[in-house]
């Protein structure tokens, strides 16, 4: 049998394995394709992470109450866990969180486009929570069943802790709205600005997502882009009348047919335009994450000073023992 044959085989025995809702482990044989789709998601899904701490914590010595400011930095804090366990689940495909790192650093890698937009007024912390954490419970929770086990795994806790910031953000947005008029018109703006970057949320239409095809396949994911994309809208939109909010979109509206609503289409014009670095803060969050991680290096030499010491003071008890 030659090599590609054999590799035909490995791939077809995979497709069927992972068909069957078998989960990959991280030495188990899988193509190559298979392994950079995932470092792609996973790596791009943990910068969303780590990069969507900075909105939120432009708030964190803002927030209206010390309970404001302890639950949002608690928030803050869970963003950074999740971002620790989706590096390491991508470590587990063979790429270390230092080429992880420097790929965004260079810009070589991508993180949600949501991010790269400004949190202007302690509104933005509401919409953020409900809608953005709303759109990221709607897109992870289908990877709970990933078809690669540390992926799935991670997710597990990572959802149950994003259901915590949808509540906390729509908490926000309910208090808002039920107090003074400029508080109800501040959150009412807030749903403005944070409405359509939400909607893009799920990537772009399924005919223009060069890469939805093989992630379906492969049981990465389970739904496709416009699948989850009105999921959120048919979500979302009973929420904002309960807060009394008025979604911005003036093609919205219930179809019968469909048991399901109708929307106008995002300008992806925009969309596009963010994910390729020119969106209202994609240099100013890139550039405070270089500077963070720079200014950090003294810590990491001294951690890896500290285990080093620590690994040769254990080998040393263990000869003489």
């Amino acid at each position: 049998m030659t090599d590609e044959a054999r590799i035909a085989e490995l791939e077809k025995q995979f497709d069927d394995y992972v068909e069957a809702d078998n989960k990959a482990e991280p030495k188990d044989w899988m193509p190559e394709k298979y392994r950079k789709t995932l470092i792609r998601q996973i790596s791009q899904h943990a910068h969303s992470e780590i990069i969507g701490m900075q909105p939120e914590g432009n708030w964190l010595t803002r927030a209206p109450s010390l309970k404001r400011k302890a639950i949002l930095l608690a928030k803050v804090q869970d963003e950074a866990g999740h971002g620790l366990y989706l590096y390491s689940a991508a470590e587990t495909l063979g790429r270390s969180r230092d080429q992880l790192e420097d790929d965004l650093h260079q810009g070589k890698a991508k993180y949600s486009s949501i991010f790269n937009y400004p949190t202007l007024t302690w509104a933005d912390v509401g919409a953020i929570g409900w809608l953005v954490d709303s759109a990221a419970i709607l897109n992870q929770i289908p990877l709970c069943r990933c078809s690669y086990g540390p992926y799935a795994r991670a997710m597990i806790r990572i959802c149950k802790e994003e259901s915590f910031h949808q509540r906390q953000g729509y908490e926000i947005m309910l208090v808002l709205n039920r107090g003074t008029d400029a508080q109800k018109q501040m959150a009412q703006d807030a749903l403005n600005r944070w409405w359509w970057p939400s909607v893009q949320m799920f990537g772009p239409p399924d005919e223009a997502s060069p890469n939805s095809s093989h992630t379906m396949k492969w049981r990465i994911k389970r739904f496709s882009n416009d699948e989850l994309r009105q999921r959120f809208i048919d979500q979302a939109v009973p929420q904002a009348d309960v807060l009394g909010l008025k979604i911005p979109d003036p093609d919205l509206k219930w179809n019968d047919d469909r048991q399901a609503y109708d929307f106008g289409a995002p300008d992806w014009d925009e969309f596009f335009a963010v994910v390729k670095g020119k969106g209202p803060m994609n240099k100013a969050r890139l550039d405070h994450k270089v500077r963070v991680w720079d200014d950090g290096g003294w810590a990491r030499e001294a951690a890896m000073a500290h285990a080093e010491k620590e690994s040769a003071r254990r080998a040393s008890q263990k000869s003489a023992a």
